[in-house]
Formats: structure tokens, C-alpha cells, sequence
């Protein structure tokens, strides 16, 4: 079992910043990967970013270049750091592990980019 706490979500300006902290506990030295997704109000859940063993990292074509994963091993947490935010980027984050066939998920946090 892993339990996953996000953090850092809340109200930010069109092109502000804002910093995702997911922190992992329980068996998480068997995590794989972990990654972020959002949803937006009638949409379906999608990936934003992920990272993977040795630090390989994958990201969403609509937030390359603005978004950047990271992991803390010591710290046993993952951020997502967001800068030039969109409107559209407007969505409940949410973290995820993968532990060989399970996906753990956090509770989510929302984001919201609005003037």
C-alpha cells in the first residue's frame, strides 16, 4: 500500500508559477514511477507528467517547455514546478504511483488560472 499526499495548489494569475508536492508513504520502495495528471470540468482524466527509473521524465505536448518533475528520493516526494500557467491549465492535479500492476492516487489538489 502507498499513501499519497498532494500539496500547493490554489488560485495564480495567467502566467504565474506554482509548485505540486506529492509526498509518498507505505511501501515506496517498490514504486516504479510516479506521475501527475489533471482533470478539468468535463473532461477526462490526462497525464501531465511522469518520471520514470533514472530520472527519465515524459511530459504532455500542451505543457513541454512550462512544466518540469522532479523526485526527492530522500524526501520520498515528487513536485511538479509550473510556470507561464494557462487558463487551460485550470484542473484538479492529481499524483500518482505505479507499483507493478497497482495505481495508487492522491486525493488531488486544484488548480485554477484566472485573472
Amino acid at each position: 500500500q502507498v499513501q499519497l499526499v498532494e500539496s500547493g495548489g490554489g488560485l495564480v494569475q495567467p502566467g504565474g508559477s506554482l509548485r505540486l508536492s506529492c509526498a509518498a508513504s507505505g511501501s515506496i520502495a517498490s514504486i516504479n514511477d510516479m506521475g501527475w495528471h489533471r482533470q478539468a470540468p468535463g473532461k477526462e482524466r490526462e497525464l501531465v507528467a511522469a518520471v520514470f527509473s533514472r530520472s527519465i521524465t515524459r511530459y504532455a505536448d500542451s505543457v513541454k517547455g512550462r512544466f518540469t518533475i522532479s523526485r526527492d528520493n530522500a524526501k520520498n516526494t515528487v513536485y511538479l514546478q509550473m510556470n507561464s500557467l494557462k487558463p487551460e491549465d485550470t484542473a484538479v492535479y492529481y499524483c500518482n504511483a505505479n507499483l507493478g500492476s497497482n495505481v495508487y492516487w492522491g486525493q488531488g489538489t486544484q488548480v485554477t488560472v484566472s485573472s
